[in-house]
């Protein structure tokens, strides 16, 4: 009978994945597991598995049966079921349909020369400031907040009481601080749609608030949504590839001799980043599932772990190398298929931002602390690190 392992795995380094999920991954494709609050589940650790599971409609964040359903942890939002069983496909294609056009490749154009002055704002205070600086603080905080603010149409003056807000909804131990920021997030987004309606301007927002069909609740969901995962994924996915390029220092002279490599640099730096076991948001089976000699029963919780899948050596030669020329780089970080995720586009501009900057210059940026010293949140699904102190 198979051992039924428990989340979550211990990590001895913040950039490598897990000993236990090499271990799983070595030995088949899913596994039982036990959550952290101790409910059971499925973690898929292949490439193929996840990569199939991840474009299917086979698999739904909503449950038949929610307040039974398995949960990865205590957070309101990114821990158990979330939507309508019913109308899931549906409302999920209506989503897609309105945020879709403000995700554009013509308003990527757009948004990504303000994304570089926001940029070089934050890196002349990082030129000017003590040194060592923590380059959390300093910039993989404050730029997400920055962008998502411009692009939601959100003043920035209001930051660390929704920064506070977003934290609160993430965290996985403290289910009633969770629920109470969530209310609190939500309250926020209809203040913000009630000025928006009287005051437009030139952010979703607003255009949402333009769009027939759609109301002040649904456009508040909406937009605080997107203010969530603008914030903590970007904000995540900045600090850790910083310490991948920090303590890769032939890679990091690589783009610092050679800008063009960035675009190729930044794919390699999502796929490399480890992201928590299981992957970010728990997903149920909406019907029985084979996976080779295995079947996830309807209702069943099915966590798709993309960072062990970006691992397989099946499909990644030396995938604890991180290698910025690497090529045919098809990571799944993003998701795959019809459920790939809409803010991409922005969190390269974001990231191509930061490295470029940062290369051009902070040529001789490097870590002013052992990695040995680094921590990472262990309170939140997306984890990151508390602080990232650097010099130059």
């Amino acid at each position: 009978m198979e051992t039924v392992v428990s989340l979550p795995f211990e990590s001895t380094h913040p950039l490598q994945i897990p000993a236990l999920v090499r271990e799983l991954q070595a030995s088949g494709p899913i596994h039982l597991i036990h959550t952290s609050v101790g409910d059971p589940g499925w973690l898929v650790t292949d490439y193929a598995e996840v990569k199939r599971l991840l474009a299917s409609d086979k698999l739904g964040r909503s449950h038949r049966d929610p307040e039974n359903a398995s949960r990865i942890g205590e957070s309101a939002l990114v821990s158990g079921p979330l939507g309508d069983y019913d109308t899931e496909p549906a409302d999920s294609a209506r989503t897609r349909a309105l945020l879709q056009p403000h995700f554009s490749p013509a308003r990527m154009r757009v948004l990504r020369e303000r994304v570089d002055e926001l940029t070089t704002g934050l890196m002349d205070d990082l030129a000017a400031s003590e040194r060592p600086a923590d380059l959390i603080e300093a910039l993989a905080l404050p730029l997400p907040i920055l962008v998502v603010c411009e692009l939601l149409g959100v003043p920035y003056e209001d930051r660390e009481e929704f920064r506070g807000w977003i934290h609160a909804v993430a965290d996985v131990t403290d289910r009633a601080g969770s629920e109470q920021a969530l209310g609190a997030l939500f309250q926020y987004g209809q203040e913000l749609v009630t000025r928006k309606r009287r005051d437009p301007g030139e952010d979703i927002t607003s255009r949402l608030c333009q769009t027939e069909g759609v109301d002040d609740a649904e456009i508040a969901l909406l937009s605080m949504a997107l203010l969530f995962a603008g914030f903590e994924t970007t904000s995540v996915h900045i600090g850790l590839g910083a310490l991948l390029f920090l303590v890769n220092q032939d890679q990091w002279q690589a783009v610092v001799d050679d800008p063009a490599l960035i675009p190729a640099a930044i794919d390699e730096m999502i796929r490399a980043t480890p992201g928590p076991a299981g992957g970010d948001i728990p997903r149920y089976a909406r019907e029985d599932i084979e996976i080779g000699s295995v079947t996830i029963r309807a209702g069943d919780l099915v966590l798709l772990d993309n960072s062990a899948a970006n691992h397989d050596p099946a499909v990644f030669p030396d995938p604890g190398r991180f290698e910025v020329t690497r090529k045919a780089n098809a990571h799944l970080s993003f998701g795959h298929g019809p459920h790939y995720c809409i803010g991409a586009p922005l969190a390269k501009v974001e990231l191509a931002a930061v490295l470029g900057q940062l290369a051009r210059r902070f040529p001789k940026l490097r870590l002013a602390v052992d990695v040995s010293e680094l921590r990472v949140r262990g309170n939140t699904q997306t984890g990151g690190l508390i602080a990232l102190p650097v010099t130059w």
